[in-house]
């Protein structure tokens, strides 16, 4: 099930995708489950928003092989790398991502992400999938020159823009093997499959689980695979995952 959260006029809704219309649904269905209100309307009249805006974004680096070897990043950690991006940069599917004049060197990543369904603290990896609400796609637009300059990563991460998420969120996903692709201006830069991750969805979310509390909401985007670009202004970002959907922003 597909689920948008999407704005018509003043008001921000949630919606269950049904072919060219959204179900329109009573309140969060977090909160309200999947009341149906008994409106529908026409996806083409709506603008779909960011899936959800999150107490903290959740970020795990480091999690294919192959981009660890093109950043020189050395060998695999016996625990991931995880760190943190506000929900200030947070913008949604047709959104624009706006180049800040600090860089020289932005990048895309597109990543697996997924929202957080329930509070969870200290729960297992057989258990993880369980407080997942459903997955989406992101994209963790880097400056990459800052992060290198920088003793951390906080502010290459963190400019308004620099976490498109959307377009929805599919609730019956179960990650596997799936594709996970970047296009710039309709040309493939990162191609792979979500099984090539070294850290899996269920360790990911019960490491994180264990080392803070994450609260009905929360997204957490669990690594990007080989071929970070550098985006410029007028391009054309398509980051896609198959059976979730794909997450299409410009930049400015």
């Amino acid at each position: 099930m597909k689920v948008a959260r999407f704005s018509q006029g003043d008001e921000v809704r949630f919606g269950v995708l049904d072919g060219p219309e959204l179900v329109v649904l009573k309140g969060h269905p977090i909160v309200n489950g999947y009341e149906p209100s008994g409106e529908r309307v026409p996806l083409k009249e709506v603008k779909l928003l960011a899936p959800s805006i999150p107490s903290k974004i959740v970020c795990v680096g480091k999690n294919y092989l192959a981009h660890i070897a093109e950043m020189g990043h050395g060998s695999v950690g016996s625990e991931p790398t995880i760190f943190l991006k506000p929900s200030s940069s947070i913008v949604g599917p047709g959104d624009n991502i706006f180049l800040p004049a600090q860089s020289q060197q932005v990048e895309l990543e597109v990543e697996l992400a997924l929202v957080i369904g329930a509070l969870t603290r200290n729960v297992s990896p057989e258990d993880a999938l369980q407080y997942v609400w459903g997955f989406t796609v992101a994209n963790d637009v880097t400056a990459r020159d800052l992060q290198a300059s920088d003793d951390q990563w906080a502010r290459s991460k963190s400019f308004d823009s620099f976490c498109p998420i959307g377009p929805w969120l599919e609730t019956e996903f179960i990650p596997e093997d799936q594709m996970i692709e970047s296009r710039i201006n309709g040309e493939v830069v990162q191609s792979s499959t979500i099984d090539q991750m070294i850290f899996t969805v269920p360790q990911i979310v019960s490491y994180i689980s264990h080392n803070m509390t994450l609260l009905p909401g929360d997204v957490i985007i669990t690594g990007t695979p080989a071929g970070i670009t550098k985006i410029n202004s007028g391009d054309i970002i398509e980051c896609e995952v198959e059976g979730v959907g794909t997450l299409i922003n410009q930049v400015a």
